[in-house]
C-alpha cells in the first residue's frame, strides 16, 4: 500500500537556536524590511561550510553564524540543472508547474535578442505562473527590483515574467539585458560598462590565496580541466578584450557581479523608500570552476574562499549605506556538484562510473531506423542524444509518437526495450515511467518524488532514468543534474532581524523560501505553492 505521508512529518527534527538578533538588533522589531537581498550561489554544496570552516572569514561566515541555517535543505526536483533551480528560488513552486524543466527549456528565446552584446537572446516567456516580486508589486507598486547574474537564466528566472530590470554578463565584457525588457540599456548600466572592469584583470593571474600548506587537495589531478593547465597558477590573458571573455571561468567574477549589484542598488534606490525592495543576484563562478576542476580540487577550495571575502565586502558595503535594521538576507543554491567518478573524494564515492549511453543509443536507433521509423540516424549535440523516434536529454526519453506510429511500432514495447537498455549500463540505478512513480512512497522514495516534481504524466517523458549515486552521465567535466543527494543538497540560509539564528536541522527544501519571505513581508501569493512557511525561524 502507498504510504502517502505528508511532507510535515518530515520537519520534526531537532533544532538548535539562538534568539539573539544579528549586528544586536532588537528581537522584537515589527517593521517590515526595506530591502530583501537574495543570494543565489550557483553549485554551492552545504558541505563547504564545515569542510572550510577555519577559513571562512567574510560573508559566507558571517551569514552561516548570524542567520537561521537549514543543513538538511534540499532542490527537491530531479534535474537539478541551473534553470530549474533558479525558478524555483522566489516563486515557491517546481518545476511541474513553473515550466522551467532543463537548462535548454529555459530563457533561449531568438526574438528577444541582446542590447549591446552578441550571443543568444533571451526571456522567460517558458516560465509560468508569478514570483515574490510579483506579489510585493502587487501590494504595493512602488516595489523596486534588480536582478543581475553572469548568466541569463540565472538573472530572468528568479523574477519570472515581469519587465523589472534584469541584467547578465555578455563575453563582450559588458552587462546586458534583451528586447523583451527594453530597447536600449539604461545609462547606469552603461556607465558601469564603460569602466571596462573585466579588461582590468588583464595580466593578474590566479594564483592561492592562502599559503600552499592551506590546501589538502592534490594539484596534480590530471582530470581536471580535461588535462590541461590544471595546475596553480593559472594565467589570464594580456589583453584586455581577452581577459574580458575569459572571466566567467575565473573566481573574479563574483566579484564584477556583486559590484554591478552594487551600482545598481545605489543607482536605482534600492532599499530607500517605505516600501520593500528586492536586489536578486546570482553567482557563478563557483559552478563553472566546479565543472572544470571537480568539488574536490584545490581550484574549488580557493573559489570558495575567494567568495567568502568578496561576499564580506559586499555585505559590509551594503550595511554603510542601508541600515541592517530593515534588510533581510536570504542565500541558497541551484544545485550541488558531483565529483568526477572514478577520482578519490570527501565523498564516499566508491564504485561510481561515468556513465556513457551513447552506444546503446545509437543501437537503437539503428533498429528503429531498419524497422521503418523515419528520421536522420543518431546525433549526440550539445548533451542532448537524437535518434529515430526519440530524444534523450537530462535523463528523460521523449517518443516521437509520429514517427513510431508510421512505422506501426508500439509505445509501450519500446519503452521496455529502452528500459532493459539503460539498466543494463554500469552506473544506472532505475528507469521508470511517471505512472509508476505516482504509485511509490514518496515520503522515503526521494528519486520518485523528485520526479514528480519534474512531470505530472508521461507527456514529457516516456521513461526517466537515474544514475546510482555519485555515478554520473559521461562527460569531460564534473557534473550535476540528477536526483541525488549529492546534487539536490543545497544551503537555505535566512539573515536579519526577522529570523532567528541557529542551525536547523529539519528537511527544508528551496521552494519554501519563498513562502517564508512572504510571510516575513506581508504580502499574499498570487498562487497555490509548493512551498510552506519555515514558520519556527520567524521572529
Amino acid at each position: 500500500m502507498t504510504n502517502r505521508r505528508p511532507y510535515f512529518a518530515l520537519t520534526l527534527l531537532s533544532v538548535t537556536a539562538c534568539v539573539s538578533a544579528p549586528g544586536g538588533l532588537a528581537a522584537g522589531s515589527t517593521a517590515a524590511p526595506k530591502l530583501l537581498v537574495f543570494i543565489t550561489v550557483d553549485a554551492l554544496r552545504p558541505d563547504y561550510f564545515t569542510r572550510f570552516a577555519g577559513q571562512l572569514t567574510g560573508g559566507l561566515a558571517r551569514l552561516e553564524q548570524g542567520g537561521a541555517f537549514f543543513t538538511n535543505a534540499y532542490q527537491d526536483h530531479a534535474i537539478t540543472e541551473t534553470a530549474p533551480g533558479h525558478a524555483a528560488t522566489m516563486s515557491g513552486r517546481f518545476p511541474v508547474r513553473t515550466g522551467i524543466s532543463t537548462n535548454r527549456l529555459g530563457v533561449e528565446d531568438s526574438s528577444s535578442p541582446l542590447l549591446e552584446a552578441q550571443g543568444l537572446g533571451a526571456s522567460p516567456f517558458r516560465f509560468r505562473g508569478s514570483t515574490l516580486t510579483d506579489w510585493l508589486t502587487a501590494k504595493d507598486p512602488r516595489t523596486r527590483v534588480l536582478s543581475v547574474s553572469r548568466k541569463d537564466r540565472g538573472a530572468i528566472l528568479p523574477i519570472g515574467r515581469s519587465k523589472r530590470p534584469v541584467f547578465w554578463y555578455a563575453l563582450n565584457g559588458k552587462f546586458t539585458t534583451s528586447a523583451y525588457y527594453g530597447a536600449a540599456l539604461p545609462g547606469w548600466v552603461r556607465e558601469f560598462n564603460d569602466r571596462r572592469v573585466p579588461a582590468s584583470y588583464a595580466g593578474r593571474d590566479w594564483s592561492l590565496l592562502l599559503p600552499e600548506s592551506e590546501y589538502t587537495e592534490a594539484d596534480s589531478v590530471g582530470v581536471e580541466s580535461q588535462g590541461v593547465r590544471f595546475t596553480f597558477p593559472h594565467i589570464m590573458p594580456r589583453n584586455g578584450d581577452s581577459a574580458a571573455a575569459v572571466l566567467p571561468e575565473l573566481p573574479w567574477m563574483d566579484e564584477v557581479t556583486l559590484g554591478f549589484a552594487m551600482h545598481g542598488l545605489h543607482a536605482l534606490g534600492l532599499g530607500t523608500g517605505p516600501q520593500t525592495d528586492v536586489l536578486a543576484i546570482s553567482l557563478s563562478a563557483t559552478d563553472a570552476i566546479g565543472h572544470r576542476y571537480g568539488p574536490d580540487s584545490r581550484e574549488l577550495h580557493d573559489q570558495i574562499l575567494r567568495l567568502d571575502r568578496a561576499l564580506g565586502s559586499f555585505l559590509d558595503s551594503l550595511f554603510k549605506v542601508r541600515n541592517a535594521g530593515s534588510v533581510i538576507i536570504a542565500l541558497t543554491a541551484d544545485h550541488g556538484m558531483t565529483p568526477f567518478p572514478a577520482v578519490r573524494s570527501f565523498d564516499p564515492n566508491d564504485g561510481a562510473v561515468s556513465v556513457d549511453s551513447r552506444p546503446m543509443l545509437r543501437e537503437m536507433s539503428n533498429s528503429l531506423a531498419a524497422a521503418g521509423v523515419p528520421g536522420s540516424g543518431y546525433r549526440y549535440v550539445l548533451g542532448v542524444h537524437y535518434g529515430n523516434g526519440f530524444q534523450f536529454d537530462s535523463g528523460v526519453l521523449q517518443l516521437d509518437g509520429a514517427a513510431l506510429g508510421a512505422a506501426n511500432i508500439n509505445a509501450d514495447s519500446l519503452v521496455e526495450k529502452f528500459r532493459a537498455g539503460f539498466l543494463g549500463l554500469p552506473g544506472i540505478a532505475r528507469a521508470d515511467r511517471i505512472g509508476e512513480l505516482a504509485r511509490r512512497d514518496t515520503v522515503a522514495d526521494h528519486i520518485s518524488r523528485r520526479w514528480l516534481h519534474m512531470f505530472e504524466d508521461e507527456q514529457h517523458g516516456a521513461l526517466v532514468v537515474t544514475p546510482a549515486p555519485f555515478s554520473a552521465w559521461a562527460a569531460t567535466y564534473a557534473m550535476h543534474g540528477t536526483p541525488n543527494d549529492i546534487d539536490a543538497r543545497v544551503p537555505i540560509i535566512l539573515y536579519g532581524p526577522s529570523f532567528r539564528a541557529g542551525r536547523y536541522s529539519q528537511f527544508a527544501r528551496v521552494v519554501d523560501m519563498a513562502p517564508t519571505l512572504a510571510s516575513v513581508l506581508r504580502v499574499a501569493p498570487a498562487e497555490k505553492l509548493d512551498g510552506r512557511a519555515l514558520s519556527n525561524v520567524i521572529r
